[in-house]
C-alpha cells in the first residue's frame, strides 16, 4: 500500500478547499471531492472545456473563465470574493471565495492553471446579518448609544444626534452623563446599576429627563441592556431611549381639553347661580334711582349698575364657554365667513386700523355651522385690533393647504409673549388690561374649532406680531355633508 503522504492525489482528495485543474486551452482535467461539493457540481465537467459550459455565475462565471485564460497565457494571478453560485442541494445557493492561479506546464509544455474554492457563505450571511443590525442602528427613530463596560461611549446613531443636538465624534469617548438631566436624584442612577449588575436580570427599564446640547428637558423611555460574551462576562451595554416629548405634549393637550370640559360644567351652574342675585342687584338699583335725587348717592348707583353689567358679560361669556350645542353643519365657503367677518368690523374699529384681505380665486369648501365660525373669525379680528391699540395693521388670510382649509389672523402689534403662549387658550386668563376682557374668548374659539374637527394654533409672526391660525378640513364638493 503507498503511503498517502508520498501520494498528490491522496492529499489532494483530502483536502478541505475545492481545487480543480485546468489545461489550456480551458479543459478541465482534474477536481477533488471538496470542489464537487462546494460548487455544487458534478463529475460530468472532468474533460470539458470551461468556455463550453456557459455560467452566467458561480465558480465558473465569464470573470472566472477570464481569470482562467490570463493565468494559462501569461500567468497573472487572480482573487474573487463573495461570488455567488447555484447550489444543487442547497436552494439558497452558496457564495465562494476564488482563487486562479497558473502551475507548472506539463512534460508536453501544455500549460495548467489550479481553480481553488472557499465555502464563503457563512461569513457572508455573518456579514449581511451585521449590516442589517448596524444599518438598523442608523435608521432607527430612537436614540441609541453603545459603551464599553466602564461606560464609556463607543457609539451612537443618527437619532440620538438630532435628539439630544450632539455630534458623534463629541459623544464617542465621552460618558453618557453628557445628556443626563439636573433633576434625576442619585439613588436613581443606583438603582439603574443594580439591575445591570445583576448577573440574574442584566437589563434596566424606566422613564426619566435626560437633557439637550440647548439644556432643555427632553423626556425619554430608556432601556439599558447589558451585552456579553461568550464567558458570561459584559463587555458593552446598550441603551435606546424612546423621545416621550412629543406624546407629553399630546398628554398636555389632552389633560387641557379635559379641563376645559370641567370648567365648562362648572361654568354652567356658576353662571346660571349668579344670575339671579344679579338681576335683583339691578332692580334694587334701579328702584333706588327713581327714588332718590341726591347726585352723590345717584353716582354711587350709577357706579353699581355699571359693575352689574361688568358681572353680567362674564357671566353671558360663562354661558357661551359652556354651551355644548352641537352645530348646524352645512357646505359653506370660508371665503364668504371671513368677508363678512371683515365688512361687519371694518366700520366698528378705528379708521386707522387697515384690514387686508387674501383669499384664492376657487371656492374653499368646509362643512360648519355659519354662526359658530362666523364667531370665531370675528373674535380674532376684535382681537387682533385690540393688539394694535387703534392704529396698525390687520391681516386676514383664508387659502388651501393639501386636505385642509385654513383661516390667518396676524396683527403688527407687539406679539404673545413668551409667558402668555402656553395659556392664551385657557379659559378666565386675560393679556388684556383689568375689565377689558373676560379671558373667554379665546378658550370659546378653541371649543368651536375643536368641534369642527379643526385646529387652532397662536404664534408669533416673523415680522412681528400675534398670528392665529385655524385649520378645518375641506369639503369635497361631491359627498353629503355629514349629520
Amino acid at each position: 500500500m503507498s503511503d498517502p503522504l508520498h501520494d498528490p492525489g491522496a492529499i489532494l482528495a483530502q483536502a478541505p478547499v475545492g481545487i480543480a485543474v485546468i489545461e489550456a486551452p480551458g479543459r478541465i482535467r482534474y477536481a477533488n471531492p471538496a470542489y464537487f461539493e462546494t460548487s455544487g457540481r458534478d463529475s460530468t465537467i472532468i474533460g470539458r472545456d470551461v468556455h463550453e459550459l456557459g455560467e452566467e455565475e458561480g465558480s465558473l462565471a465569464p470573470t472566472v473563465r477570464d481569470a482562467i485564460d490570463r493565468a494559462l497565457t501569461d500567468g497573472s494571478p487572480s482573487t474573487f470574493r463573495s461570488i455567488r453560485a447555484r447550489h444543487r442541494s442547497r436552494p439558497g445557493g452558496v457564495y465562494l471565495d476564488i482563487d486562479v492561479r497558473a502551475l507548472v506546464p506539463t512534460a508536453d509544455g501544455v500549460a495548467r492553471a489550479v481553480v481553488v474554492l472557499h465555502d464563503a457563505t457563512e461569513r457572508v450571511e455573518e456579514h449581511r446579518q451585521v449590516h442589517l443590525f448596524y444599518s438598523s442602528f442608523l435608521t432607527s427613530t430612537n436614540a441609541i448609544e453603545i459603551t464599553d463596560a466602564a461606560g464609556i461611549l463607543v457609539d451612537v446613531n443618527p437619532a440620538f444626534e438630532r435628539i439630544y443636538g450632539y455630534s458623534r465624534a463629541e459623544c464617542v469617548g465621552r460618558k453618557p452623563n453628557l445628556v443626563r438631566g439636573r433633576n434625576s436624584p442619585p439613588e436613581f442612577f443606583a438603582r439603574m446599576w443594580a439591575d445591570l449588575l445583576d448577573p440574574e436580570r442584566g437589563y434596566w427599564s424606566g422613564e426619566l429627563q435626560n437633557r439637550d446640547r440647548k439644556g432643555r428637558e427632553r423626556p425619554v423611555f430608556l432601556t439599558i441592556t447589558a451585552i456579553k460574551d461568550d464567558a458570561g462576562v459584559t463587555t458593552h451595554y446598550l441603551g435606546v431611549a424612546v423621545d416621550l416629548l412629543e406624546q407629553k405634549a399630546w398628554e398636555r393637550v389632552a389633560g387641557h381639553a379635559e379641563r376645559l370640559a370641567s370648567v365648562g360644567q362648572l361654568a354652567a351652574g356658576v353662571a346660571h347661580e349668579i344670575n339671579t342675585p344679579l338681576a335683583n342687584v339691578m332692580l334694587a338699583t334701579e328702584s333706588l334711582r327713581r327714588k332718590l335725587d341726591d347726585p352723590w348717592t345717584r353716582g354711587r348707583l350709577d357706579t353699581i349698575s355699571s359693575q352689574v353689567e361688568v358681572a353680567a358679560k362674564i357671566v353671558r361669556g360663562l354661558l357661551d364657554f359652556a354651551r355644548r350645542s352641537e352645530p348646524q353643519m352645512v357646505r359653506l365657503d370660508l371665503r364668504e365667513v371671513a368677508g363678512q367677518a371683515v365688512e361687519f368690523l371694518r366700520g366698528k374699529q378705528s379708521e386707522n386700523v387697515e384690514f387686508v384681505v387674501h383669499v384664492p380665486g376657487e371656492v374653499v369648501l368646509v362643512f360648519g355651522d355659519r354662526g359658530q365660525l362666523m364667531q370665531v373669525v370675528m373674535n380674532l379680528l376684535n382681537n387682533a385690533c385690540d393688539a394694535v391699540q387703534g392704529k396698525g395693521r390687520v391681516l386676514l388670510e383664508v387659502r388651501r393647504q393639501g386636505d385642509d382649509a385654513e383661516v390667518e389672523v396676524l396683527d403688527s402689534g407687539p406679539g404673545i409673549s413668551s409667558d402668555a403662549l402656553p395659556h392664551i387658550f385657557e379659559p378666565f386668563y386675560t393679556t388684556k388690561a383689568e375689565g377689558q376682557g373676560t379671558g373667554l374668548g379665546l378658550a370659546i374659539c378653541h371649543g368651536i374649532v375643536q368641534t369642527h374637527h379643526g385646529s387652532i394654533l397662536a404664534r408669533n409672526g416673523p415680522e412681528g406680531g400675534a398670528s392665529f391660525l385655524v385649520v378645518l378640513p375641506l369639503a369635497a364638493t361631491d359627498h353629503p355633508a355629514p349629520t
